[in-house]
């Protein structure tokens, strides 16, 4: 019989605006409940070993540290990251990906240097000219609506977009189990007339492609579920993810105010709070953490930058799932299978 396969995440321990005092608990929970995971933690090697003796019990034998003696800096900009930053813990990360030792790597440094490192040090898949963050967002319909670009590429082309939605729609169908996901491009409105040039012949492309083309979607449909991907520049996407992340702890906030409100409404929340509980779990953004970059020759998960170890656990476990079902090399060889002859 063959053995279940083993998987290696390489965690940025520095990156992200809280560091160690999240990445180190977060990974030895996520090694507690997965007996066949290891973890490889870079960054600065005194710092990672006083944060596991402060943990108590922990699985050091499938814990390996490895030094790197600099941090990219959430303000820092990509020149820096990738110039002259060359031992930062996000660099030898990823490195630990590219020589075969990891099978994934989790960071939540700065995106932009995530995304210019890592295709600098893996390399792009055949046939993709930019890498796209995605990752899912709850829907109404019970699931998640994968939207990309979240923020790897501020300004893009027709023919970029065009991509991003050829990868998503490899990811959906493989990771998923779709045979045939809907995709949608995000605009001001459903019209083929509305939005911007680049918007408009992104349509027009879309049209022309074998795709599953719903056509132009709105931001509530990201949340209606109206499709299965929503496709749009890393600019906007990444505006879409941070608004409704605001929104959803906003309104947290207020429902809670409201039933502390007096002793009656207190009552009131007692009884309804198994579906209050419910609500908040099913739009808990900390659940769908941890973005996938696609269209690289390597598995790379982009956490939160303020994610706390609930959140960054999350973005683990996609890795972990990522990397379980090999999904990079079936992306790989399914985009390569649309590839003109």
């Amino acid at each position: 019989m063959t053995e279940p396969k083993s998987v290696t995440l390489a965690v940025d321990a520095m990156g992200g605006d809280h560091g160690i005092s999240i990445t180190v608990p977060a990974s030895c929970a996520f090694l507690a409940s997965h007996a066949d995971a290891k973890i490889t933690l870079v960054g600065n090697v005194d710092a990672i070993e006083q944060a596991l003796s402060g943990l108590g019990d922990v699985p050091r034998d499938r814990i390996q540290i490895i030094a790197a003696t600099e941090v990219v800096l959430m303000d820092d900009s990509i020149e820096v990251a990738l110039r002259r930053k060359k031992d930062s813990s996000m660099r030898v990360a990823i490195e630990q990906v590219k020589d075969q030792k990891a099978d994934a790597i989790i960071s939540s440094g700065n995106t932009g240097a995530l995304m210019a490192i890592s295709r600098y040090v893996l390399k792009t898949l055949d046939g993709i000219d930019r890498p796209a963050i995605a990752t899912g967002m709850p829907n109404e319909l019970g699931g998640a609506t994968t939207v990309l670009d979240l923020g790897a590429n501020a300004d893009c082309e027709p023919l970029h977009l065009m991509q991003f939605a050829q990868m998503a729609d490899v990811m959906v169908r493989v990771v998923e189990g779709k045979p045939s996901p809907t995709i949608g491009l995000l605009n001001i409105g459903e019209e083929v007339i509305k939005g911007n040039e680049v918007v408009k012949l992104t349509g027009e492309l879309l049209r022309a492609s074998n795709l599953n083309f719903y056509g132009n979607v709105e931001g509530n449909d990201i949340f209606k579920g109206t499709t299965d991907i929503v496709v749009c520049d890393g600019f906007v996407g990444n505006v879409v993810l941070k608004a409704s992340e605001g929104l959803a702890k906003m309104m947290s906030g207020l429902i809670r105010q409201e039933f502390n409100r007096s002793w009656l409404t207190k009552i009131m929340a007692m009884c309804a709070m198994l579906p209050l509980l419910r609500v908040r779990k099913r739009v808990d953004h900390r659940r769908y953490n941890g973005a996938v970059l696609l269209g690289l020759r390597g598995c790379v998960i982009k956490s939160h930058g303020s994610a706390d170890s609930f959140s960054f656990g999350f973005a683990l476990e996609r890795a972990y799932e990522a990397a379980k079902g090999n999904m990079v090399e079936r992306i790989a060889e399914a985009f390569a299978m649309r590839a003109p002859a």
